[in-house]
């Protein structure tokens, strides 16, 4: 009964012994990996309460004259013969200011680009970053992507992202067209802001 109670004991610690010595492996191969990620808590990058902020600008899209702020840089061989303009891309960098009018207080820009993505209407493929100036927003940016339903009252496009003071941003942002000059082209746009973030 003694040597039986012996073997036990011995399988026990053999086992007992194998399992840490195979913790011990599995921790080391942990460290030693070429793990490129790893968990972090969001206090580590001082990620506290999540906010909702309402911004309110207008957009100046300015496609006409010397100082025109968006550009065509390219287009298909087929979009000047397309009613919808299908093909066509532009970049923009266009000023954001507190009032409709070009002169009123500048907040930031509009910078990225848009292109005519749609064959049956006017639907815009808008890929761009709020660029703010002003106040406590100096230097961050909003990451726009959506589609741009331009001849809509009232459209939606996605937040996908933020940098500075919108770091991990999302929500939407709503565009409402105050005027369109459709000689030049030149347009301006209400932009309401919903962004949640950090």
């Amino acid at each position: 009964m003694a040597n039986k109670n012996l073997q036990n004991t011995s399988r026990i610690i053999s086992l007992a012994t194998f399992f840490f010595f195979f913790l011990i492996l599995a921790a080391n191969a942990d460290k030693n990996s070429d793990n490129f990620s790893r968990k972090l808590s969001p206090k580590k990058l001082g990620l506290k309460r999540e906010k909702l902020s309402h911004l309110h600008f207008y957009f100046h899209d300015i496609v006409s004259g010397k100082n025109s702020t968006a550009v065509r840089v390219a287009e298909a061989q087929t979009t000047n013969t397309s009613a919808t303009l299908f093909g066509l891309i532009t970049i923009m960098d266009d000023p954001l200011t507190v009032r409709p009018e070009p002169s009123s207080k500048r907040v930031g820009s509009a910078q990225g680009m848009y292109a005519s993505a749609s064959q049956s209407g006017t639907g815009l493929l808008m890929a761009f970053n709020f660029v703010f100036t002003e106040g406590k927003y100096n230097g961050s940016t909003l990451s726009i992507l959506g589609r741009n339903p331009v001849f809509s009252p009232l459209r939606e496009m996605p937040i996908v992202g933020g940098s500075g003071i919108f770091r991990f941003a999302r929500g939407y942002v709503q565009a409402r067209t105050v005027n369109v000059d459709f000689k030049t082209g030149d347009a301006v746009v209400d932009y309401n802001v919903y962004a949640l973030h950090y």
